[in-house]
């Protein structure tokens, strides 16, 4: 049996109260007195909060100026004591014990960047970045090989020798970063690390620490008051107000249930489209069959989901290809048994984790679903149109005002109905009655046109020969 991972931060009932009366001022804030209720004792920085933060994971706390959330942070790596509560790092509580263990534990276990990046002026590049590792005692050789091996992997190799004054504000935060994790602590705090660089510098910066994250294994808790930072980066986040966290979650979780009007209102302009997933948007496809089905089998599954595509799996439900209602009704009208001369293998696939901002273009090209596909090729869903459009708009699809659903068929029931009957009689020797026909099965709204197809895209189809809907009837 697995033993259960030590979560590297766990905070239980934590509070800061600065003021006088703090005993009193925490017992009628865990009774359910607000700030303002206590306003005339001190502050109230941070109260009652409890959460926990995984090993591995990014860990975000949100929100405005004032919140708590800086207050919170301090007293996760000592800097702060709390006036009630307990903060664990890696299964060790840090509230309360000496001096000398808290410098210990902060030399093991975390690291901090700040929002100033706080570089020494009169140390190079090269000696900031190793300043954590010369505190730690490490001898110089290995110190310096470190720090260059981590300005390397965040974009400053060959910059070792300058010096802060040197570099541009988002290199002085790389080298902040190098040196939290030339330190190789488990845990690196960042205060508002970012926000002091430019919207296009910030960007960078913060893919950077993702694609770190994923390399390096670090746990990392971040805070900021940027909602879109946020969401980028965060596993999790809790979102703080007025010293209370008030929401944790998932990005997802927080923008499509938020959990009151204050936290709806703090994501109501998040960019949607960097943020939700292909996987939580998509649906189940409604027409599905194995590739082994005959064309028959395929019509009548598109029939019941008046849709013109069916998507073909194998084995493993491996997305095969699609086929579409006209080719398929060709096969069935020539007698054919297998459903492979209409399966079309040229379909877009996405990735769950691919974002609906990269989604647009490629739904925007085709009519038929965007197909979800895991890295083994299987379908996990599929993302029509209206769908990702909804959710960017985030309107939901259950309103009866959108409806949403797959390309609806460009044949006739009648038609589709009667060739069925057709090929059925035909193998089973029961007879049916005449089939209906259109005047041009190739032409017109009402003989396949798609929705928004002009008459010429519509003409533009292979149109079902005249002889073929005639064996019909």
């Amino acid at each position: 049996m697995n033993e259960p991972v030590t979560p590297a931060i766990e905070a239980r009932g934590l509070t800061k109260f600065f003021g006088r009366k703090p005993n009193e001022a925490v017992q009628r804030l865990r009774a359910g007195a607000s700030r303002a209720d206590v306003a005339a004792l001190g502050t109230a920085a941070v109260v009652d909060a409890e959460f926990t933060v995984n090993q591995g994971e990014i860990f975000v706390v949100m929100g405005l100026s004032g919140s708590g959330k800086s207050t919170l942070i301090r007293m996760l790596n000592g800097l702060l004591e709390p006036t009630a509560g307990s903060v664990r790092v890696m299964g060790e509580e840090i509230a309360g014990i000496s001096a000398k263990r808290l410098r210990e534990v902060r030399r093991t276990h975390i690291s901090m960047v700040f929002q100033h990046f706080a570089l020494l002026p009169h140390r190079t590049v090269l000696d900031n970045a190793a300043y954590g590792l010369e505190i730690q005692g490490v001898p110089l050789a290995e110190r310096t090989r470190r720090a260059e091996e981590i300005l390397e992997r965040v974009g400053l190799g060959g910059w070792g020798a300058k010096y802060p004054s040197q570099l541009s504000g988002g290199m002085k935060q790389r080298v902040g970063l190098a040196r939290a994790l030339a330190a190789d602590t488990d845990i690196l705090l960042m205060d508002e690390a970012f926000s002091a660089l430019d919207p296009l510098i910030r960007r960078e910066m913060q893919e950077q620490l993702v694609e770190l994250q994923q390399e390096l294994g670090k746990t990392i808790v971040f805070i900021t008051h940027d909602l879109n930072e946020a969401m980028f980066l965060g596993d999790r986040i809790a979102v703080m107000r007025d010293g209370r966290i008030v929401q944790q979650g998932s990005a997802e979780e927080i923008l499509t249930d938020p959990a009151d009007d204050y936290v709806a209102q703090f994501v109501a302009d998040v960019d949607r489209a960097r943020v939700l997933t292909a996987a939580n948007v998509m649906q189940a496809p409604r027409a599905v069959v194995p590739a082994s089905a005959g064309p028959r089998a395929a019509l009548r599954t598109m029939l019941e989901q008046e849709t013109s595509v069916v998507f073909v799996v194998s084995g493993g439900r491996n997305l095969v290809g699609v086929a579409h209602d006209r080719d398929v009704l060709r096969l069935v009208q020539k007698g054919e048994r297998t459903l492979q001369p209409a399966i079309l293998a040229d379909v877009s696939k996405v990735s769950p984790d691919e974002h609906l901002a990269d989604l647009l273009e490629s739904s925007v090209e085709n009519q038929v679903p965007l197909a979800v596909t895991d890295e083994r090729g299987r379908l996990l869903g599929v993302v029509p149109r209206v769908t990702l459009l909804a959710a960017l708009g985030n309107v939901t699809t259950d309103t009866g005002e959108i409806v949403v659903a797959e390309p609806p068929s460009t044949i006739p029931v009648e038609i589709i109905t009667a060739t069925l009957d057709r090929a059925a009689a035909d193998a089973g020797g029961v007879p049916v009655a005449a089939i209906p026909q259109p005047d041009d099965l190739g032409q017109g709204a009402d003989a396949g046109a798609s929705p928004g197809e002009t008459g010429a895209d519509a003409g533009a189809r292979p149109a079902v020969p005249a002889a073929e809907e005639g064996s019909a009837s």
